[in-house]
């Protein structure tokens, strides 16, 4: 049974110009629930961020490893658990980057969409998914295609909205205006955004967001975990870089950065906050961003995280400060 207080205390924000509001956090199953990961300390994390008021849920494809695994972690989940609760649920999965072999398993041709699509809802045991993503652009497809194949995926019952991720400004503003003229707005754009990349703010993306009606959701807000305790010291024993499978690599973690961790960590405790809770605090301070997008290996992580919403937001002055430490 989930919390019966569980929309008590988390914040929910509009998507765009859409009728749906999403939760100001959202989990990402992108690492630890995999196949190769313990499958309880998945469900266990899947279960609090819900009891937390977590209503939203991000999948690919290929997340694992193996490729599928993580969806198929969540298919389990909701069998067992949540299904009694999925009108209360938003699932998300994206499709975009290698999957199967051969020239039909990859980038953004409507058989792969939509293939992939299928194969997403037969790993999770849902007859729709809440939002499907074009995960990366592929230029070597038409543009129009791959819209045509979200429009589908919309049109057919597989989805209730589609999204977009990694699009440049550009792209982002043709992709909207094609769904649009197909009469299935682009609800959502996944960009990267962390106070360690801020490159939508520089080419930008937002300001495009902004004037299309689209909700924003960052991904690696934490900085793939550098945004964290785990590096205030150097690299932790257990920490993703230190994992084989793991995204973020060694050679990341220089001595600049990591002062630019300790003297963020230091502003986040004159604030009584974590590094990680002053992050994503600094991510949402955007009317445009919509979800900063968490990953976990436990729950409590999850509750640390989820209580960045709780106080005061930056100041002017605690914000120039951030830029002035990231400007050094």
């Amino acid at each position: 049974m989930p919390a019966s207080d569980r929309y008590d205390t988390m914040k929910f924000n509009r998507c765009g110009r859409s009728g749906l509001k999403l939760p100001a956090i959202a989990l990402g199953l992108w690492h630890n629930f995999a196949g190769v990961d313990p499958f309880e300390n998945a469900r266990a994390m899947v279960l609090r961020a819900f009891d937390m008021g977590i209503t939203h849920f991000d999948l690919a494809n290929n997340y694992g490893p193996p490729p599928g695994s993580a969806e198929e972690s969540m298919g389990r989940i909701l069998a067992a658990d949540l299904a009694a609760y999925r009108d209360e649920l938003i699932i998300s999965t994206k499709a975009g980057y290698d999957m199967w072999p051969g020239p039909y398993g990859d980038f953004g041709s409507r058989k792969y969409l939509l293939g992939s699509l299928d194969q997403s809802l037969k790993r999770m045991g849902l007859d729709y998914v809440d939002i499907f993503y074009h995960h990366r652009p592929d230029e070597e497809t038409p543009l129009e295609e791959s819209m045509a194949a979200l429009d589908h995926a919309v049109r057919s019952g597989r989805a209730l909205y589609v999204g977009i991720s990694s699009y440049s400004p550009e792209r982002t503003r043709e992709a909207a205006r094609m769904l649009r003229d197909m009469g299935t707005p682009c609800l959502i754009h996944q960009p990267s955004y962390s106070m360690l990349n801020r490159r939508i703010e520089e080419n930008g993306l937002l300001e495009v967001l902004d004037q299309e009606g689209m909700g924003c959701i960052a991904f690696c807000p934490l900085g793939q975990g550098m945004l964290t305790n785990r590096y205030v010291e150097g690299i932790a024993e257990g920490s993703r870089v230190t994992k084989q499978h793991g995204s973020l690599k060694p050679d990341q973690i220089t001595n600049e950065r990591l002062s630019i961790i300790k003297q963020l960590n230091a502003l986040a405790a004159e604030r009584n906050q974590s590094l990680a809770q002053m992050a994503l605090r600094w991510v949402l301070r955007h009317e445009t961003m919509t979800t900063a997008l968490i990953g976990a290996s436990r729950p409590q992580q999850i509750e640390e995280n989820v209580a960045c919403l709780e106080g005061t937001g930056l100041s002017d002055e605690e914000l120039r400060r951030i830029d002035a430490i990231l400007a050094a």
